[in-house]
C-alpha cells in the first residue's frame, strides 16, 4: 500500500511539474498575407525558399497557419479588377512543408474565375495541404479546420468581409466564406457544441487597407467573435500591422500585415509579424511576436522579436 501511494505521488509530482507542463502547452504560429505569384513565384521557380530564415521557428511550432492570397492554377482566366493574383502548383510542395493549414477566405482566392479555384482545391487536395475558410460549396466553406493535438481539439475558423463577395461559396458554387455576423457567430458556437472544440480561433480577413489602427467595425466584430466563443481573434488584409486589444482575457490581433508579398518598396507594408501563440496546459494564453522583413523581391527576412510574451 505504501509503494502504491508514494507511486501515485511520484506521478503527480511528475504530471505537475513545469517540464511535463510546457510538453503539454500548444505552440501556433500565424503569418499574415502569403502570396506566391509574381516576384515570390519566379524566386520561388529559381530554387529559393522563402520562408528560409524563419525554418527553425516553423518547426518548433505545433500549428502553423496562413493566409494564402492568391490562387494556386494554371487555368481560369483574370477577374476584372485592380490587381490579380496567380500562383504555379510549384509552391504548393513549399505550403505543405512549412504550414498546417492555409486560409482562402480572402479577396484574391478568386481572382481567376470558379473554375480556377475549383482546380486550387483539386491541387490543394492531392498536395496534402489542407484549408479553411473556403470550399466546394457554402457549407464546407464554413467548416472549421480541425486539429487535434496533446489532448486537445481546435478549431479555426477563416472569413472575408473584402469584395468582392462574388467570390462567396453559394449552395451550387464552390468559394470562400463570407463574413456574415450572423453566419459567424452560429460557426463559432457550432464548432464548440457540435465538434466540442477545446480552443476556437477565428482568422477574419478585413479591415482598411494602409490603417494602423483597427476600424471601429472590426472592433465590433472582434467582440462578438469573442462573446460567441472564440478564444482568439488573429486577421489580416490592410497590409500593415494593426492594433492588439484583449476582451473578456481574450487576444484580439487585428493585423499581421504581410509576410510574402512583392509590390511595397518601402514603409509599414514591408514589415510583418508572425505571431507565436500559446495556449499552457491549463489553458492560460500567452504570445511573442516576431517581425517579418520584406525584400524588394517580396521575400521575408527575420528582424527580431518585436513582443516578449504577454
Amino acid at each position: 500500500m505504501l509503494i502504491r501511494t508514494l507511486y501515485i505521488c511520484l506521478l503527480l509530482v511528475l504530471f505537475s511539474s513545469p517540464a511535463h507542463s510546457e510538453e503539454r502547452a500548444i505552440r501556433m504560429l500565424f503569418v499574415g498575407d502569403v502570396m506566391l505569384g509574381e516576384m515570390p513565384g519566379e524566386m520561388i521557380r529559381k530554387g529559393h525558399d522563402p520562408l528560409a530564415a524563419f525554418d527553425e521557428l516553423f518547426e518548433s511550432a505545433d500549428i502553423k497557419i496562413g493566409n494564402l492570397e492568391c490562387v494556386i492554377s494554371e487555368q481560369g482566366v483574370p477577374e476584372a479588377k485592380s490587381y490579380t493574383f496567380r500562383a504555379h502548383p510549384r509552391v504548393i510542395p513549399l505550403l505543405r512543408k512549412y504550414f498546417s493549414a492555409v486560409s482562402l477566405a480572402n479577396n484574391h482566392s478568386g481572382d481567376y474565375g470558379p473554375l480556377a479555384f475549383s482546380d486550387m482545391l483539386d491541387l490543394l487536395d492531392r498536395g496534402g495541404v489542407a484549408y479553411f475558410g473556403g470550399g466546394r460549396d457554402i457549407r464546407s466553406a464554413h467548416e472549421p479546420l480541425l486539429i487535434e493535438i496533446k489532448g486537445r481539439r481546435i478549431a479555426i475558423l477563416g472569413y472575408s468581409e473584402i469584395f468582392p463577395r462574388s467570390f462567396e461559396a453559394l449552395d451550387d458554387r464552390a468559394g470562400i466564406a463570407w463574413s456574415d455576423d450572423d453566419y459567424v457567430s452560429y460557426d463559432i458556437q457550432r464548432a464548440r457544441t457540435k465538434y466540442k472544440a477545446d480552443i476556437v480561433i477565428v482568422y477574419p480577413h478585413w479591415g482598411w487597407e494602409y490603417e494602423k489602427m483597427a476600424s471601429s467595425r472590426q472592433s465590433k466584430l472582434a467582440r462578438r467573435m469573442i462573446d460567441a466563443g472564440a478564444d482568439a481573434i488573429v486577421g489580416g488584409h490592410p497590409h500593415v500591422t494593426q492594433n492588439i486589444e484583449w476582451y473578456k482575457g481574450k487576444p484580439i490581433f487585428y493585423s499581421l500585415g504581410n509576410f510574402i508579398f512583392n509590390g511595397f518598396e518601402e514603409g509599414d507594408a514591408t514589415a510583418g509579424w508572425v505571431l507565436e501563440l500559446v495556449f499552457s496546459a491549463d489553458m492560460q494564453i500567452t504570445w511573442k511576436i516576431h517581425r517579418a522583413k520584406l525584400d524588394e523581391n517580396g521575400m521575408p527576412h527575420y528582424a527580431g522579436v518585436l513582443e516578449a510574451a504577454h
